[in-house]
Protein backbone atom coordinates (compact mmCIF):
# COMPACT_ATOMS: atom_id res chain seq x y z
CA UNK A 1 0.00 0.00 0.00
CA UNK A 2 0.89 3.60 -0.53
CA UNK A 3 1.03 5.18 2.66
CA UNK A 4 0.00 9.07 2.39
CA UNK A 5 1.20 9.89 5.74
CA UNK A 6 4.60 11.98 6.77
CA UNK A 7 7.81 10.07 6.62
CA UNK A 8 8.37 11.41 10.64
CA UNK A 9 7.26 14.06 12.72
CA UNK A 10 10.53 15.13 13.52
CA UNK A 11 11.91 18.32 12.20
CA UNK A 12 14.35 17.41 9.17
CA UNK A 13 18.19 18.79 9.46
CA UNK A 14 18.70 21.34 7.00
CA UNK A 15 19.89 20.53 3.90
CA UNK A 16 23.08 22.29 4.39
CA UNK A 17 23.79 20.66 7.66
CA UNK A 18 26.47 18.74 6.54
CA UNK A 19 28.71 21.40 4.82
CA UNK A 20 29.20 22.70 8.95
CA UNK A 21 31.75 19.47 9.09
CA UNK A 22 34.66 20.90 7.86
CA UNK A 23 35.63 17.61 6.20
CA UNK A 24 32.91 16.83 4.78
CA UNK A 25 32.66 20.64 2.73
CA UNK A 26 35.96 20.20 1.43
CA UNK A 27 35.85 17.27 -0.34
CA UNK A 28 32.28 18.17 -1.60
CA UNK A 29 33.70 21.52 -3.01
CA UNK A 30 36.01 19.32 -4.66
CA UNK A 31 33.66 16.75 -5.83
CA UNK A 32 31.33 19.37 -7.43
CA UNK A 33 34.92 20.71 -9.44
CA UNK A 34 35.36 17.64 -10.45
CA UNK A 35 31.44 16.73 -11.49
CA UNK A 36 31.95 20.19 -13.44
CA UNK A 37 34.40 18.84 -15.30
CA UNK A 38 32.98 15.46 -16.07
CA UNK A 39 29.96 17.23 -17.24
CA UNK A 40 31.69 19.81 -19.30
CA UNK A 41 33.62 16.09 -20.92
CA UNK A 42 30.64 14.63 -21.38
CA UNK A 43 29.49 17.55 -23.70
CA UNK A 44 32.62 17.95 -25.38
CA UNK A 45 32.59 14.14 -26.50
CA UNK A 46 28.72 14.27 -28.19
CA UNK A 47 29.48 17.61 -29.83
CA UNK A 48 32.52 15.96 -31.76
CA UNK A 49 30.09 13.32 -32.62
CA UNK A 50 27.02 15.42 -33.61
CA UNK A 51 27.48 15.76 -37.10
CA UNK A 52 29.01 12.27 -37.73
CA UNK A 53 27.38 9.61 -39.66
CA UNK A 54 24.53 7.36 -37.25
CA UNK A 55 24.75 10.68 -34.41
CA UNK A 56 21.89 9.49 -32.87
CA UNK A 57 23.49 5.55 -31.73
CA UNK A 58 27.32 7.67 -31.32
CA UNK A 59 26.18 10.22 -29.25
CA UNK A 60 24.12 8.19 -27.25
CA UNK A 61 27.21 5.81 -26.98
CA UNK A 62 28.74 8.04 -25.04
CA UNK A 63 26.94 7.84 -22.12
CA UNK A 64 27.38 3.86 -22.53
CA UNK A 65 31.10 4.20 -22.71
CA UNK A 66 31.01 6.49 -19.57
CA UNK A 67 28.62 3.81 -17.86
CA UNK A 68 29.96 0.71 -18.94
CA UNK A 69 33.09 0.88 -17.01
CA UNK A 70 30.68 0.74 -13.60
CA UNK A 71 28.87 -1.85 -14.65
CA UNK A 72 31.70 -3.71 -15.36
CA UNK A 73 33.99 -2.92 -12.30
CA UNK A 74 31.95 -1.68 -9.59
CA UNK A 75 31.98 -5.00 -7.63
CA UNK A 76 35.92 -5.12 -7.46
CA UNK A 77 36.27 -1.63 -6.78
CA UNK A 78 33.95 -2.38 -3.63
CA UNK A 79 35.56 -5.07 -2.93
CA UNK A 80 38.88 -2.86 -2.71
CA UNK A 81 37.13 0.06 -1.00
CA UNK A 82 36.12 -2.70 1.88
CA UNK A 83 39.57 -4.13 2.19
CA UNK A 84 42.01 -0.98 1.78
CA UNK A 85 42.53 2.21 2.77
CA UNK A 86 39.32 4.30 0.92
CA UNK A 87 41.30 7.50 0.49
CA UNK A 88 44.94 5.97 -1.02
CA UNK A 89 42.66 4.24 -3.11
CA UNK A 90 40.65 7.39 -4.12
CA UNK A 91 44.35 9.61 -5.20
CA UNK A 92 45.64 7.04 -7.05
CA UNK A 93 42.47 6.96 -8.59
CA UNK A 94 41.96 10.30 -9.43
CA UNK A 95 45.80 10.48 -10.94
CA UNK A 96 44.95 7.97 -13.51
CA UNK A 97 41.76 10.09 -14.53
CA UNK A 98 44.24 13.20 -14.94
CA UNK A 99 46.23 10.85 -17.51
CA UNK A 100 43.85 10.20 -19.21
CA UNK A 101 42.09 13.50 -19.57
CA UNK A 102 45.75 14.84 -20.42
CA UNK A 103 45.67 12.02 -23.52
CA UNK A 104 41.75 13.83 -24.65
CA UNK A 105 43.35 17.30 -24.30
CA UNK A 106 46.29 16.66 -26.44
CA UNK A 107 44.69 14.23 -29.43
CA UNK A 108 41.91 16.44 -29.60
CA UNK A 109 43.61 19.53 -30.26
CA UNK A 110 45.97 17.57 -32.44
CA UNK A 111 42.61 16.93 -35.07
CA UNK A 112 43.49 12.80 -34.30
CA UNK A 113 39.93 11.81 -32.65
CA UNK A 114 38.37 9.59 -34.36
CA UNK A 115 34.78 8.34 -32.93
CA UNK A 116 36.47 4.93 -32.39
CA UNK A 117 39.05 6.38 -30.04
CA UNK A 118 36.70 9.14 -28.51
CA UNK A 119 34.64 6.17 -27.22
CA UNK A 120 37.71 4.12 -25.98
CA UNK A 121 39.35 7.25 -24.00
CA UNK A 122 36.17 8.07 -22.88
CA UNK A 123 35.32 4.34 -21.33
CA UNK A 124 38.75 4.15 -19.68
CA UNK A 125 37.86 7.74 -17.81
CA UNK A 126 34.65 5.48 -16.87
CA UNK A 127 37.03 3.08 -15.16
CA UNK A 128 38.45 5.89 -12.81
CA UNK A 129 34.78 6.84 -12.04
CA UNK A 130 33.59 3.14 -11.32
CA UNK A 131 36.88 2.86 -9.15
CA UNK A 132 35.95 6.33 -7.25
CA UNK A 133 32.25 5.54 -6.62
CA UNK A 134 32.29 2.71 -4.14
CA UNK A 135 35.36 4.40 -2.23
CA UNK A 136 33.64 7.98 -2.46
CA UNK A 137 30.37 6.78 -1.73
CA UNK A 138 31.45 4.54 1.91
CA UNK A 139 33.22 7.28 2.72
CA UNK A 140 30.38 9.57 3.02
CA UNK A 141 29.11 7.74 6.39
CA UNK A 142 32.40 8.28 8.45
CA UNK A 143 32.26 11.79 7.58
CA UNK A 144 28.63 12.84 9.01
CA UNK A 145 26.89 11.91 11.67
CA UNK A 146 24.39 9.06 11.29
CA UNK A 147 21.09 11.94 11.51
CA UNK A 148 22.62 13.78 8.26
CA UNK A 149 23.63 11.18 6.24
CA UNK A 150 20.36 11.78 3.83
CA UNK A 151 20.87 15.36 4.32
CA UNK A 152 24.34 14.64 2.88
CA UNK A 153 23.12 12.16 0.06
CA UNK A 154 21.16 15.07 -0.93
CA UNK A 155 24.14 17.46 -1.05
CA UNK A 156 26.11 14.40 -3.37
CA UNK A 157 22.87 14.91 -5.59
CA UNK A 158 23.07 18.90 -5.64
CA UNK A 159 26.56 18.78 -6.63
CA UNK A 160 26.01 16.22 -9.37
CA UNK A 161 23.30 18.38 -10.81
CA UNK A 162 24.53 21.84 -10.15
CA UNK A 163 27.54 20.75 -12.67
CA UNK A 164 24.87 19.48 -14.83
CA UNK A 165 23.60 23.22 -15.05
CA UNK A 166 27.27 24.61 -14.91
CA UNK A 167 29.22 22.26 -16.83
CA UNK A 168 27.05 22.34 -20.11
CA UNK A 169 26.40 25.62 -19.93
CA UNK A 170 29.62 26.61 -19.85
CA UNK A 171 31.25 23.66 -22.11
CA UNK A 172 28.77 25.25 -24.46
CA UNK A 173 29.88 28.79 -24.62
CA UNK A 174 33.89 27.35 -24.81
CA UNK A 175 33.12 24.76 -27.49
CA UNK A 176 31.07 28.26 -30.00
CA UNK A 177 34.41 30.41 -28.86
CA UNK A 178 37.40 28.14 -28.88
CA UNK A 179 36.46 24.42 -29.18
CA UNK A 180 36.45 21.20 -27.27
CA UNK A 181 40.08 20.71 -26.23
CA UNK A 182 39.94 23.50 -23.90
CA UNK A 183 36.80 21.61 -22.51
CA UNK A 184 38.91 18.61 -21.86
CA UNK A 185 41.27 20.43 -20.40
CA UNK A 186 39.73 21.96 -17.91
CA UNK A 187 38.33 18.39 -17.19
CA UNK A 188 41.39 17.39 -16.18
CA UNK A 189 42.66 20.31 -14.05
CA UNK A 190 39.04 19.70 -12.27
CA UNK A 191 40.26 16.03 -11.15
CA UNK A 192 43.73 17.37 -10.49
CA UNK A 193 42.04 19.58 -7.56
CA UNK A 194 40.18 16.96 -6.40
CA UNK A 195 43.27 14.86 -6.18
CA UNK A 196 45.23 17.95 -4.44
CA UNK A 197 42.18 18.09 -1.61
CA UNK A 198 42.10 14.23 -0.97
CA UNK A 199 46.23 14.69 -0.36
CA UNK A 200 45.64 17.68 2.39
CA UNK A 201 42.67 15.22 3.61
CA UNK A 202 43.86 13.75 6.92
CA UNK A 203 41.19 11.29 8.43
CA UNK A 204 40.39 12.23 12.19
CA UNK A 205 40.91 8.23 13.22
CA UNK A 206 41.94 5.73 10.65
CA UNK A 207 39.36 3.18 9.12
CA UNK A 208 39.81 -0.24 10.70
CA UNK A 209 40.22 -3.07 8.39
CA UNK A 210 41.78 -5.83 10.14
CA UNK A 211 43.42 -8.29 8.39
CA UNK A 212 41.73 -7.55 4.77
CA UNK A 213 39.62 -9.93 3.33
CA UNK A 214 41.27 -11.74 0.40
CA UNK A 215 40.35 -9.84 -2.94
CA UNK A 216 37.70 -12.77 -4.20
CA UNK A 217 36.08 -13.56 -0.98
CA UNK A 218 35.35 -10.29 -0.60
CA UNK A 219 33.82 -10.19 -3.87
CA UNK A 220 31.64 -13.62 -2.83
CA UNK A 221 30.69 -12.14 0.27
CA UNK A 222 29.60 -8.98 -1.23
CA UNK A 223 27.50 -11.10 -3.92
CA UNK A 224 25.84 -12.97 -1.14
CA UNK A 225 25.20 -10.19 1.16
CA UNK A 226 22.96 -8.53 -1.76
CA UNK A 227 21.70 -11.77 -3.19
CA UNK A 228 20.16 -12.79 0.78
CA UNK A 229 18.88 -9.03 1.41
CA UNK A 230 15.14 -8.49 0.11
CA UNK A 231 15.57 -4.90 1.42
CA UNK A 232 18.65 -4.23 -0.67
CA UNK A 233 17.25 -6.25 -3.94
CA UNK A 234 13.97 -3.97 -3.22
CA UNK A 235 15.72 -0.53 -2.89
CA UNK A 236 17.58 -1.77 -6.50
CA UNK A 237 14.46 -2.93 -8.25
CA UNK A 238 12.61 0.74 -7.59
CA UNK A 239 15.99 2.80 -8.96
CA UNK A 240 15.72 0.44 -12.09
CA UNK A 241 12.23 0.71 -12.49
CA UNK A 242 13.14 4.68 -12.92
CA UNK A 243 16.25 4.82 -14.34
CA UNK A 244 15.94 2.72 -17.82
CA UNK A 245 13.07 5.22 -18.90
CA UNK A 246 14.23 8.51 -17.45
CA UNK A 247 17.75 7.76 -19.52
CA UNK A 248 16.09 8.53 -22.71
CA UNK A 249 16.21 12.49 -21.71
CA UNK A 250 20.06 12.28 -20.65
CA UNK A 251 21.04 10.54 -23.75
CA UNK A 252 18.74 11.91 -26.65
CA UNK A 253 18.72 15.76 -25.27
CA UNK A 254 21.48 16.67 -27.41
CA UNK A 255 19.38 15.48 -30.33
CA UNK A 256 15.96 17.24 -29.10
CA UNK A 257 18.29 20.67 -28.95
CA UNK A 258 19.85 19.96 -32.54
CA UNK A 259 17.14 18.46 -34.06
CA UNK A 260 13.73 19.50 -32.94
CA UNK A 261 14.55 22.81 -31.70
CA UNK A 262 17.21 23.59 -33.69
CA UNK A 263 19.68 24.88 -31.33
CA UNK A 264 23.77 25.22 -30.91
CA UNK A 265 25.69 23.81 -28.90
CA UNK A 266 24.93 26.84 -26.24
CA UNK A 267 21.56 25.89 -26.39
CA UNK A 268 21.88 22.67 -25.82
CA UNK A 269 24.32 23.99 -22.56
CA UNK A 270 20.85 25.96 -21.66
CA UNK A 271 18.79 23.02 -21.60
CA UNK A 272 20.88 20.84 -19.46
CA UNK A 273 21.25 24.07 -17.41
CA UNK A 274 17.66 23.63 -16.83
CA UNK A 275 17.61 19.48 -15.75
CA UNK A 276 20.12 20.83 -13.12
CA UNK A 277 18.07 23.80 -11.35
CA UNK A 278 15.32 21.28 -11.20
CA UNK A 279 17.65 18.72 -10.10
CA UNK A 280 19.52 21.26 -7.38
CA UNK A 281 16.15 22.35 -6.31
CA UNK A 282 14.77 18.72 -5.92
CA UNK A 283 18.08 18.46 -3.41
CA UNK A 284 17.27 21.26 -1.61
CA UNK A 285 13.89 20.05 -1.30
CA UNK A 286 14.42 16.80 -0.26
CA UNK A 287 14.24 16.95 3.75
CA UNK A 288 11.17 18.65 3.12
CA UNK A 289 9.86 16.61 0.84
CA UNK A 290 10.92 13.47 3.06
CA UNK A 291 8.78 15.04 6.06
CA UNK A 292 5.49 15.61 4.57
CA UNK A 293 5.32 12.91 2.24
CA UNK A 294 5.59 9.06 2.37
CA UNK A 295 8.59 7.73 0.55
CA UNK A 296 6.42 5.84 -1.74
CA UNK A 297 4.04 8.88 -2.30
CA UNK A 298 6.98 10.46 -3.46
CA UNK A 299 8.04 8.10 -5.69
CA UNK A 300 4.91 7.69 -6.98
CA UNK A 301 4.62 11.36 -7.75
CA UNK A 302 7.69 12.34 -9.12
CA UNK A 303 7.60 9.00 -11.64
CA UNK A 304 4.36 10.81 -13.08
CA UNK A 305 6.05 14.52 -13.17
CA UNK A 306 8.72 12.85 -14.97
CA UNK A 307 6.74 10.64 -17.61
CA UNK A 308 4.67 14.35 -17.93
CA UNK A 309 7.67 15.96 -19.04
CA UNK A 310 9.06 13.15 -21.68
CA UNK A 311 5.99 13.39 -23.04
CA UNK A 312 6.07 17.24 -23.57
CA UNK A 313 9.42 17.03 -24.92
CA UNK A 314 8.35 14.14 -27.13
CA UNK A 315 5.31 16.32 -28.43
CA UNK A 316 6.51 19.93 -28.48
CA UNK A 317 8.87 22.02 -30.96
CA UNK A 318 8.97 25.15 -28.56
CA UNK A 319 12.19 26.14 -26.83
CA UNK A 320 10.39 27.56 -24.04
CA UNK A 321 7.71 25.03 -23.05
CA UNK A 322 10.54 22.53 -23.09
CA UNK A 323 12.18 24.40 -20.67
CA UNK A 324 9.57 24.78 -18.66
CA UNK A 325 9.17 20.87 -18.72
CA UNK A 326 12.94 19.64 -17.93
CA UNK A 327 13.23 21.75 -14.36
CA UNK A 328 10.39 19.41 -12.53
CA UNK A 329 11.82 16.70 -14.57
CA UNK A 330 15.19 17.10 -12.93
CA UNK A 331 13.85 17.80 -9.62
CA UNK A 332 12.02 14.61 -10.00
CA UNK A 333 15.32 12.60 -10.56
CA UNK A 334 17.34 13.93 -7.81
CA UNK A 335 14.85 13.41 -5.67
CA UNK A 336 13.92 9.57 -5.96
CA UNK A 337 17.58 8.69 -6.78
CA UNK A 338 18.91 10.56 -3.86
CA UNK A 339 16.27 9.21 -1.36
CA UNK A 340 16.84 5.66 -2.78
CA UNK A 341 20.98 6.06 -1.99
CA UNK A 342 20.58 7.47 1.09
CA UNK A 343 18.06 4.53 1.94
CA UNK A 344 20.55 1.91 0.72
CA UNK A 345 23.87 3.70 2.43
CA UNK A 346 21.61 3.63 5.91
CA UNK A 347 20.77 0.27 5.48
CA UNK A 348 24.12 -1.24 5.18
CA UNK A 349 26.37 -2.49 7.05
CA UNK A 350 29.81 -0.91 7.22
CA UNK A 351 31.68 -4.61 6.70
CA UNK A 352 30.10 -4.41 3.26
CA UNK A 353 28.64 -0.94 2.84
CA UNK A 354 31.21 0.01 -0.52
CA UNK A 355 30.36 -3.39 -1.74
CA UNK A 356 26.85 -2.66 -1.38
CA UNK A 357 26.69 0.65 -3.07
CA UNK A 358 28.98 -0.72 -5.82
CA UNK A 359 26.00 -2.93 -6.55
CA UNK A 360 23.81 -0.04 -6.60
CA UNK A 361 26.44 1.87 -8.82
CA UNK A 362 25.98 -1.14 -10.98
CA UNK A 363 22.69 -1.05 -11.08
CA UNK A 364 22.74 3.14 -11.78
CA UNK A 365 25.13 3.06 -14.28
CA UNK A 366 23.61 -0.09 -16.21
CA UNK A 367 20.00 1.21 -15.95
CA UNK A 368 21.56 4.27 -17.59
CA UNK A 369 23.97 2.88 -19.92
CA UNK A 370 21.35 -0.14 -21.22
CA UNK A 371 18.21 2.61 -21.25
CA UNK A 372 20.75 4.80 -23.75
CA UNK A 373 21.59 2.78 -26.01
CA UNK A 374 18.29 1.08 -26.37
CA UNK A 375 16.50 4.50 -26.91
CA UNK A 376 19.22 5.86 -29.45
CA UNK A 377 18.14 3.22 -31.47
CA UNK A 378 14.77 3.40 -31.10
CA UNK A 379 15.50 6.85 -32.22
CA UNK A 380 17.20 5.83 -34.84
CA UNK A 381 14.99 2.60 -36.08
CA UNK A 382 11.88 5.21 -35.46
CA UNK A 383 12.11 8.57 -34.42
CA UNK A 384 12.90 10.83 -31.40
CA UNK A 385 9.81 11.32 -30.82
CA UNK A 386 8.82 7.60 -30.48
CA UNK A 387 11.44 6.93 -28.12
CA UNK A 388 9.95 9.57 -25.92
CA UNK A 389 6.65 8.42 -25.79
CA UNK A 390 7.98 5.04 -24.92
CA UNK A 391 10.17 6.16 -22.27
CA UNK A 392 6.86 8.08 -20.71
CA UNK A 393 4.73 5.21 -20.65
CA UNK A 394 7.55 3.28 -19.03
CA UNK A 395 8.13 5.43 -16.58
CA UNK A 396 4.23 6.36 -15.80
CA UNK A 397 3.81 2.21 -15.56
CA UNK A 398 6.82 1.81 -13.53
CA UNK A 399 5.48 4.71 -11.16
CA UNK A 400 2.38 2.71 -10.72
CA UNK A 401 3.86 -0.29 -9.89
CA UNK A 402 4.93 0.90 -6.36
CA UNK A 403 1.18 -0.57 -4.99
CA UNK A 404 3.16 -3.73 -5.70
CA UNK A 405 6.67 -3.57 -4.80
CA UNK A 406 6.49 -0.35 -2.40
CA UNK A 407 10.25 1.04 -0.32
CA UNK A 408 10.68 -1.02 2.86
CA UNK A 409 10.11 0.79 5.57
CA UNK A 410 13.74 1.05 7.31
CA UNK A 411 13.01 3.31 10.68
CA UNK A 412 12.98 0.86 12.99
CA UNK A 413 15.77 -1.33 11.49
CA UNK A 414 19.06 -1.06 13.60
CA UNK A 415 22.26 -1.11 11.56
CA UNK A 416 24.90 -0.94 14.14
CA UNK A 417 27.10 -3.59 14.70
CA UNK A 418 26.91 -6.79 17.04
CA UNK A 419 29.29 -9.04 18.92
CA UNK A 420 26.75 -10.77 20.79
CA UNK A 421 28.07 -14.36 19.88
CA UNK A 422 30.50 -15.58 22.67
CA UNK A 423 34.27 -16.57 21.88
CA UNK A 424 35.00 -19.49 20.18
CA UNK A 425 36.77 -22.35 22.47
CA UNK A 426 38.17 -24.84 20.35
CA UNK A 427 41.31 -27.44 21.25
CA UNK A 428 43.10 -25.90 18.39
CA UNK A 429 43.04 -22.52 16.99
CA UNK A 430 42.74 -23.30 13.20
CA UNK A 431 44.74 -21.54 10.28
CA UNK A 432 41.99 -18.91 8.87
CA UNK A 433 42.04 -20.09 5.49
CA UNK A 434 41.10 -23.61 6.96
CA UNK A 435 37.61 -24.45 4.96
CA UNK A 436 34.93 -25.31 4.13
CA UNK A 437 33.23 -24.96 7.75
CA UNK A 438 30.01 -26.17 9.33
CA UNK A 439 28.19 -24.83 12.17
CA UNK A 440 25.92 -26.98 14.32
CA UNK A 441 23.53 -25.74 16.45
CA UNK A 442 21.10 -27.62 18.34
CA UNK A 443 17.68 -26.23 19.97
CA UNK A 444 15.60 -27.63 22.42
CA UNK A 445 12.02 -26.65 21.13
CA UNK A 446 8.58 -27.74 22.74
CA UNK A 447 6.17 -29.16 20.35
CA UNK A 448 3.81 -26.42 20.96
CA UNK A 449 6.13 -24.02 19.56
CA UNK A 450 7.38 -25.69 16.21
CA UNK A 451 5.31 -23.78 14.40
CA UNK A 452 6.82 -20.04 15.45
CA UNK A 453 10.31 -21.11 15.87
CA UNK A 454 10.09 -22.72 12.32
CA UNK A 455 9.07 -19.40 11.25
CA UNK A 456 11.60 -17.38 13.07
CA UNK A 457 13.93 -18.95 12.41
CA UNK A 458 13.34 -18.11 8.15
CA UNK A 459 15.03 -14.13 9.33
CA UNK A 460 17.85 -16.68 11.19
CA UNK A 461 18.65 -17.99 8.15
CA UNK A 462 18.93 -14.97 5.85
CA UNK A 463 21.11 -13.52 8.61
CA UNK A 464 23.18 -16.26 8.42
CA UNK A 465 23.95 -16.43 4.66
CA UNK A 466 23.98 -12.14 4.50
CA UNK A 467 27.68 -12.75 7.02
CA UNK A 468 28.82 -15.94 5.09
CA UNK A 469 27.21 -19.16 5.10
CA UNK A 470 26.66 -20.81 1.65
CA UNK A 471 24.44 -23.34 2.75
CA UNK A 472 21.85 -23.44 5.51
CA UNK A 473 19.34 -25.70 6.74
CA UNK A 474 17.29 -26.80 9.83
CA UNK A 475 16.09 -30.00 10.83
CA UNK A 476 14.30 -32.09 13.20
CA UNK A 477 16.22 -34.41 14.63
CA UNK A 478 14.12 -38.19 14.13
CA UNK A 479 14.69 -39.93 17.80
CA UNK A 480 13.69 -37.03 19.47
CA UNK A 481 10.05 -34.92 19.76
CA UNK A 482 12.29 -31.60 20.72
CA UNK A 483 15.18 -31.02 18.84
CA UNK A 484 15.82 -28.91 16.11
CA UNK A 485 18.90 -28.69 14.17
CA UNK A 486 20.72 -25.67 12.45
CA UNK A 487 23.45 -26.59 10.49
CA UNK A 488 25.41 -24.02 8.03
CA UNK A 489 28.48 -24.52 6.04
CA UNK A 490 30.90 -21.30 5.29
CA UNK A 491 33.70 -21.03 2.89
CA UNK A 492 36.56 -20.18 5.17
CA UNK A 493 37.13 -20.43 9.16
CA UNK A 494 38.44 -16.58 8.62
CA UNK A 495 34.69 -15.75 7.16
CA UNK A 496 33.18 -17.11 10.52
CA UNK A 497 35.36 -15.52 12.54
CA UNK A 498 34.72 -12.22 10.76
CA UNK A 499 30.36 -12.80 11.80
CA UNK A 500 31.77 -13.00 15.31
CA UNK A 501 33.78 -10.61 14.99
CA UNK A 502 31.06 -7.32 13.60
CA UNK A 503 29.20 -8.30 10.66
CA UNK A 504 26.44 -9.29 12.20
CA UNK A 505 23.75 -6.29 13.17
CA UNK A 506 21.58 -5.61 15.95
CA UNK A 507 18.89 -6.25 13.56
CA UNK A 508 20.38 -9.60 12.76
CA UNK A 509 20.47 -10.25 17.00
CA UNK A 510 17.00 -9.39 17.41
CA UNK A 511 16.04 -12.20 15.13
CA UNK A 512 18.17 -14.40 16.88
CA UNK A 513 16.04 -13.74 19.78
CA UNK A 514 13.19 -14.19 18.67
CA UNK A 515 13.79 -17.67 17.40
CA UNK A 516 15.02 -18.24 21.08
CA UNK A 517 12.02 -17.21 22.47
CA UNK A 518 10.37 -19.57 21.12
CA UNK A 519 13.25 -22.59 22.33
CA UNK A 520 14.30 -23.56 25.77
CA UNK A 521 17.64 -22.16 26.59
CA UNK A 522 20.27 -21.25 24.42
CA UNK A 523 21.61 -23.61 21.73
CA UNK A 524 24.49 -26.34 22.31
CA UNK A 525 26.90 -25.18 19.65
CA UNK A 526 29.56 -27.77 17.66
CA UNK A 527 32.27 -26.46 15.00
CA UNK A 528 33.46 -29.28 12.44
CA UNK A 529 36.49 -28.74 10.33
CA UNK A 530 38.13 -30.42 7.63
CA UNK A 531 39.23 -33.63 8.83
CA UNK A 532 42.87 -32.84 7.29
CA UNK A 533 43.00 -29.50 9.28
CA UNK A 534 44.25 -30.65 12.53
CA UNK A 535 47.10 -30.44 13.96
Amino acid sequence: MVSAGPASAEPPPSAWAPLRVAAYRNLWVAMLVANIGTWMQTVGAQWLLISEPGASTLVSLVQTASMLPILLLALPAGALADSFDRRHLLIAVQFFIVAVGLGLTLLTATGRMPPALLLTLTFAFGVGQALTLPAWAAVIPDLVPRNLLQSASGLGSISVNMARSVGPAVAGLLISWTGVPLVFALNTLAFAFFAFTLIRWRPGTSRSVEVPERFTAALRAGGRYVRHSPIVQRLLLRALLFLVPGSALWALLPLIANQRLGLGSGGYGVLLAALGVGAVLGGLALPWVRSRLSPNRFLLLAGLVYGLALLVIALVRDEAVVLAALVPAGLAWVTVLSNINAEVQLFLPGWVRARGLAVYQVVFAGGQALGALAWGVVADLASLVVAHLGAAVLMIAGALTVRVWPLPDLRAVERDPATHWPEVDLVDEPDPSVGPVVVILTYAVRPEQKGAFVAAMEDVRAARQRTGAMRWGLYREGESTDRFIEVYELPSWDEHLRQHGGRLTKADQAAELRALSHADGAPQVSHLLPAQAGS
